[in-house]
C-alpha cells in the first residue's frame, strides 16, 4: 500500500500499477479500464508519490507477474546492472532531474538505456512537461542501418506508405513514384496490403524488389503482414528485406496477434540468414500503440502508457531498423481527442528513444475522434523539433485502404524545410544523382525532372 497527501486529503495506492494508472494525465483508454485517477488532486497525489518512489523498486515489484509472462521476464532477465548503477540511488523524480541536466548527453543516455527498465521510463514521462519530454528525447540519438542510414542528428525519414483498396500494382507503383518524386522514402517503401495470401504477398515482394533494384534506390522495402506469412514467403524465396509485425506489452496481447518471442525470434534469424542490408543488418519493423493490451483483454489492470512501453522491450530484444508508434490509429476509446493523441505520442517517443529504440511516429487520428489535421501538424512539429527518426508519407495524407488520416509527402517537406532536417544521406544522393533535388536537399521544378518517371513507365504499362 503505497499514501500520498494531497491538500488536507490522504490517498491510498494498492500497488505499484495503481500508483503508475492514478499518475498518468488523463485519457479515455484508462477511463475505460477503470483505472485512471478519479480526481485531479488524486492524480497529483499519485505523482507526488511516484516522484519519491526509488528506481530501484522497478526491480523488485513488477506490474504483470513474472511467472505469467513472457514480457515480464524479458524485461526482469535481461536487465542490464552495469548500465543501471550510475542512477541506481535515484529516485523516479531524481531521474527526471538528472535527465533534465546538461550531464544527460547523448553520450550519457546510449549507455544508460540498457540499465532503464520500460516500467522506469513510463514513471518518469508521468512526472514531465511535454517540453521535458521533447528536450530530453531530442538528445538520444538511435542510429540504425540496412540500406541506409537513419536516425543521425539533424535527419528525418520518410516511411513512403503507397497503399491501395485492392492491391492494384498500378495504383501501388503511382504512389511510390509519386512519393519519390516529393523525395519520400528513405525509411522505407512499405504497403499495409489488403489480402493475406501469401502468393499475393510474394507479387508485391517482388513489385518492390523490382523498383529499388532497377533504379539502385538505396532504401528497404517491406509488405506489412503477419509475420508467418513473412516466414512463408521466405520460404518461398521471395525478396524480403524488412519483418513486420505489430507488438504489445503483454504475453496476452502478442498471443491475440498470433506471436510469441520465440516466433519473433525465428523470424528475425529467418531475414538475418539473407543478408540483404548493405550498410547494416537491422532489420525488423515493428508498429505499437496505446491501448492494443485492453482491446486484447489482457491489460492485467496497468495503464495504457506503462504497457506501450513495455511493448518496446519486446521491440528492443531484436535491435530493429524502425519502431513505429501508430499513435491515434486505435481510435478514440483509447485516446479520445487531439490533447491526448498528442500527448500520448510524445510519450511513446520518449520512452522508445530512452529505451535505445529508433522510434517514429504514424501522427494520425480516426475520423470519429475529436481531433483534426491542425492537431497533426502540431504534433510533427513537436516530434520533429524531439528528434523523430521517422514520419509517414501517404498520399494526400489521407489512407484509402485503412481508412485514417495521417501525414503526406509534402507535410514532410514542410517539416524539413522549417526544421533544416535532412533526409538519409545514401537517399538524398540518389535523389540528387537522379536529378530529383538540388545540392541542398530541396525539390527541382518537375518539369526538370522527367528522367525518374520514364524509367517507371514500363511497369506502369505507359510507353
Amino acid at each position: 500500500m503505497i499514501r500520498a497527501q494531497a491538500g488536507l486529503e490522504l490517498h491510498h495506492f494498492q500497488d505499484l500499477k495503481a500508483l503508475l494508472a492514478c499518475a498518468s494525465p488523463a485519457r479515455s483508454g484508462d477511463e475505460l479500464a477503470g483505472l485512471a485517477a478519479t480526481s485531479q488532486q488524486q492524480r497529483i497525489a499519485a505523482r507526488e508519490a511516484l516522484a519519491a518512489l526509488p528506481l530501484r523498486h522497478f526491480l523488485s515489484e513488477t506490474v504483470v507477474p513474472y511467472e505469467d509472462d513472457e514480457v515480464t521476464r524479458l524485461i526482469i532477465d535481461g536487465h542490464d546492472a552495469a548500465a543501471f548503477a550510475s542512477v541506481s540511488h535515484l529516485t523516479v523524480g531524481g531521474l527526471r532531474d538528472w535527465l533534465l541536466s546538461d550531464a544527460a548527453d547523448s553520450v550519457a543516455l546510449q549507455a544508460l538505456a540498457p540499465g532503464l527498465t520500460p516500467e522506469m521510463v513510463a514513471a518518469v514521462s508521468k512526472l514531465m512537461r511535454n517540453q521535458d519530454l521533447i528536450l530530453v528525447a531530442s538528445r538520444c540519438q538511435v542510429v540504425s542501418r540496412f540500406r541506409n542510414t537513419l536516425g543521425l542528428p539533424g535527419h528525418l525519414a520518410v516511411r513512403l506508405q503507397p497503399n491501395h483498396p485492392a492491391d492494384s500494382p498500378a495504383g501501388i507503383l503511382a504512389s511510390i513514384v509519386d512519393g519519390l518524386m516529393y523525395g519520400a522514402g528513405d525509411a522505407c517503401i512499405g504497403v499495409n496490403p489488403v489480402s493475406d495470401s501469401v502468393p499475393e504477398l510474394v507479387r508485391l515482394l517482388h513489385l518492390f524488389d523490382e523498383i529499388v533494384h532497377r533504379h539502385d534506390v538505396p532504401t528497404q522495402s517491406c509488405v506489412l503482414t503477419h509475420v508467418t506469412n513473412t516466414m512463408q514467403a521466405i520460404e518461398q524465396g521471395a525478396p524480403v528485406d524488412l519483418v513486420f509485425q505489430s507488438i504489445a506489452g503483454t504475453e496476452g496481447a502478442n498471443r491475440s496477434f498470433g506471436i510469441h518471442l520465440g516466433l519473433l525470434d525465428e523470424a528475425h534469424a529467418a531475414a538475418q540468414s539473407l543478408a540483404r542490408g548493405t550498410v547494416g543488418n537491422n532489420l525488423m519493423y515493428f508498429e505499437t500503440g496505446q491501448g492494443s493490451a485492453l482491446s486484447a483483454g489482457a491489460n492485467h489492470g496497468v495503464d495504457q502508457q506503462t504497457l506501450e512501453a513495455r511493448a518496446y522491450a519486446v521491440a528492443r530484444r531484436y535491435q530493429p531498423l524502425l519502431v513505429n508508434t501508430v499513435v491515434g490509429f486505435i481510435g478514440p476509446e483509447y485516446l479520445y481527442d487531439g490533447k491526448q493523441i498528442i500527448r500520448a505520442g510524445l510519450e511513446d517517443h520518449f520512452c522508445g528513444k530512452l529505451l535505445g529504440l529508433p522510434m517514429g511516429c504514424d501522427i494520425c487520428y480516426t475520423n470519429h475522434a475529436e481531433a483534426d489535421q491542425d492537431d497533426m501538424d502540431n504534433l510533427l512539429v513537436l516530434l520533429a523539433s524531439a528528434g523523430l527518426n521517422f514520419m509517414m508519407g501517404v498520399p494526400g495524407a489521407d489512407d484509402v485502404m485503412l481508412n485514417y488520416q495521417s501525414t503526406s509527402f509534402h507535410d514532410a517537406l514542410f517539416v524539413r524545410q522549417l526544421l533544416g532536417k535532412k533526409r538519409a544521406p545514401e537517399f538524398d544522393a540518389w535523389l540528387q544523382k537522379q536529378g530529383l533535388v538540388d545540392a541542398h536537399g530541396a525539390l527541382l521544378p518537375v518539369e526538370q525532372t522527367p528522367a525518374l518517371a520514364r524509367g517507371f513507365s514500363p511497369l506502369l504499362g505507359m510507353p
